[in-house]
């Protein structure tokens, strides 16, 4: 069976996923989504199984797509593994049939095994598929594409945060390999662009009653979101965004309580490198995932692996991509030379809660050489650093340690878990 995403669609997550599940969530709230189908997971089991491919599949694209539009194919598994399947962009109608396969193999590849080893997700799932009508973040002047998050995905503070890049198709900000450009940009270039992206931002907290992040595409002028998910921040964001919901009427204490886990409290632990000695400080970044990590610099993700056998690593990198998750899942922190607080590198860091510092613009990563370069300064692969997830900071060797002030939400969090009188 194929679902058309509407309105009207009941099919639960465990059937279309959580991707289109969103879908259907925004079309509800009025949101500008463009046409799509979802293809259940089921299917893809059936797929992987005995090849099998689902029927209907030539009309319910002819349905979204007229002649000569092209659709993206995208994976949407009912639990989120972000960046971990094939999405295949700019498909004509004669080519959704080698496309569907190909993103339903995907669920096989090695990356996403090992990113469901990491989060204890079960293998036999399988992934839906979402087609759906393409727009073009490329068409001209007045178009583009970002990623914008309801509250700051590092401090849970209430503002609109994120990056967009203009004239550059949907796949350009998360893949993490090019210059972006903070997402108030957008308030100075398209205005009502920018007011209607905050609208729907806080529309969607009040429906999930949670900290949100969109992916969308503006064209021509015309802002269109293709993806939405709640929650997914942690440590300290994750305890502030419960507190601060409840102050604002969303959640009760009891809800704020329970949303927030161990694992949340143990890393709202405010580390950071202190700065009252002198330090040998390679290059600063951006901070996108909070904490300290400290390891020899590994400059691929099979050097990772090997060296993490003997002691931590920081993988550094250019940009990541899938195809790094098992040195991700070994390094003790990660560095990028390029990309923003929402590329790969940044979603995957905080996932799997290991500080990150993406944007070292000054630094140059080169494999070939097992070298990392930072102006004159020639640094070997196997060198100590330590990295600062949260100021950007990345400095040699290994540094003092600092332990930040008390966070007043977490002191209200844990005085809400005592009271017996939630």
């Amino acid at each position: 069976m194929i679902f058309e995403v509407s309105a009207s669609l009941e099919a639960p997550v465990e059937i279309i996923g959580a991707k289109a599940r969103g879908l259907v969530e925004m079309t509800r709230l009025g949101l500008p989504v463009p046409s799509a189908f979802v293809i259940p997971a089921s299917a893809c089991r059936s797929f992987l199984r005995d090849g099998s491919m689902p029927d209907g599949l030539d009309d319910a694209v002819a349905r979204i797509a007229g002649a000569g539009t092209l659709v993206s194919v995208r994976s949407g598994a009912a639990v989120s593994m972000p960046g971990m399947m094939n999405t295949i962009l700019n498909v004509s109608r004669a080519r959704v049939r080698e496309a569907v396969p190909a993103v339903f193999s995907s669920w096989n590849t090695p990356r996403a095994v090992t990113y469901r080893e990491l989060h204890s997700i079960p293998h036999d799932l399988g992934t839906a598929v979402i087609v759906q009508a393409m727009v073009f973040g490329d068409r001209d002047q007045h178009s583009g594409t970002g990623v914008a998050f309801s509250r700051d995905p590092a401090t849970g503070e209430r503002a609109l945060y994120g990056e967009v890049l203009f004239g550059r198709q949907g796949d350009a900000v998360v893949a993490g390999e090019s210059e972006t450009q903070p997402l108030h940009d957008l308030a100075v270039r398209e205005p009502g662009m920018w007011e209607e992206l905050g609208s729907a931002l806080a529309a969607l907290e009040r429906h999930y009653r949670d900290a949100c992040h969109v992916e969308f595409t503006f064209e021509a002028g015309r802002l269109w979101f293709l993806q939405v998910r709640p929650g997914g921040l942690v440590g300290r964001a994750a305890v502030r965004v419960a507190v601060d919901l409840v102050d604002e009427g969303l959640i009760d204490r009891r809800t704020a309580v329970a949303r927030v886990s161990s694992r949340d409290l143990r890393l709202a632990r405010a580390l950071y490198i202190s700065t009252t000695a002198d330090l040998d400080v390679l290059a600063r970044g951006i901070g996108a995932s909070p904490g300290v990590a400290a390891g020899r610099i590994a400059l691929t993700a099979d050097h990772a692996v090997q060296m993490a056998r003997s002691g931590p690593v920081v993988l550094v990198r250019p940009h990541t991509s899938p195809v790094d998750m098992h040195g991700l899942a070994l390094a003790a922190g990660v560095v990028t030379s390029r990309g923003g607080p929402t590329s790969h590198a940044a979603v995957v860091a905080r996932s799997m809660a290991k500080p990150a510092v993406v944007a070292a613009t000054t630094l140059t990563v080169d494999p070939t050489s097992a070298c990392v370069f930072a102006g004159s300064r020639v640094v070997p692969e196997g060198t100590p650093i330590t990295i600062d997830g949260a100021s950007g900071l990345i400095v040699l060797g290994s540094p003092a340690i600092s332990e930040g002030a008390g966070d007043p939400h977490l002191a209200r969090l844990k005085g809400w878990a005592a009271s017996r009188s939630l």
